[in-house]
């Protein structure tokens, strides 16, 4: 980790932390609705890598579909997020079943890491510093979250001075542990803006554990209210 070369007292959000998260989250994803495929494959040393994959309809950060397209097993299944409220619909189940964002997906991965966009709605940022990583300076936030609902209690984002794009994220417990790390990685052009195409996400509790997330096929769509409805999601199964 690189020395840090400035600091700013760590007492209420400031307007500056507020603005560099803002424009990071709107290089991550679009903030206008989207559609995005996403690759998971998550590897344990000693056993086999798990491919999974997944389509995700997004339109703010309260609105989100997440479809499973593979395994085929498990196809049709859908999560529905809205606000911070999330469900799982199953073809062969009469009634949704409620999950929680903190619970595990895949591998490392959270029900919160796909269905929320962003950090901007669920985290009170914190401008802690700013370091030198390879040349680069890079601004770092805390993130508090606003209440216990939302995936992780702290995030410490590491974000491009210049360019403002995210570099990595540490993901806290309530306890104030390590849980994993993110790499924000193979930055490319999708719907419109250069975004990170890959996710590589390592357990910090599991030594070699590591999910990596391919984003592709992203495009923005315009997506009406009724498509988060519970009632159309059987449409899409």
């Amino acid at each position: 980790m690189g020395a840090a070369t400035a600091a700013e007292p760590n007492t209420a959000e400031s307007p500056l932390a507020r603005s560099i998260l803002e424009k990071s989250d709107a290089i991550r994803f679009p903030a206008q609705g989207f559609q995005v495929d996403v690759d998971i494959a998550s590897a344990s040393p000693g056993t086999a890598t798990e491919h999974r994959k997944y389509r995700i309809l997004s339109k703010g950060n309260e609105n989100t579909v997440v479809m499973i397209l593979e395994p085929a097993s498990e196809r049709g299944q859908i999560m529905l997020m809205k606000d911070r409220d999330l469900w799982i619909f199953m073809p062969d189940v009469s009634q949704p079943i409620r999950l929680g964002l903190a619970q595990r997906l895949t591998g490392q991965v959270a029900n919160g890491d796909l269905a929320r966009a962003n950090f901007s709605g669920d985290y009170t940022p914190k401008l802690l510093r700013t370091e030198k990583l390879g040349g680069d300076d890079y601004y770092v936030l805390q993130l508090d979250a606003v209440d216990r609902s939302v995936t992780y209690h702290q995030v410490l984002l590491w974000v491009n001075k210049s360019s403002y794009r995210p570099y990595k994220a540490e993901f806290y417990s309530l306890s104030g542990r390590l849980l994993k790390t993110s790499f924000y990685e193979n930055y490319e052009t999708m719907a419109g803006k250069q975004r990170p195409a890959r996710l590589l996400i390592q357990d910090a509790l599991k030594s070699g554990d590591t999910s990596v997330l391919d984003y592709s096929n992203m495009k923005l769509r315009d997506l009406p209210d009724k498509v988060f409805n519970k009632d159309y999601l059987k449409k899409l199964q």
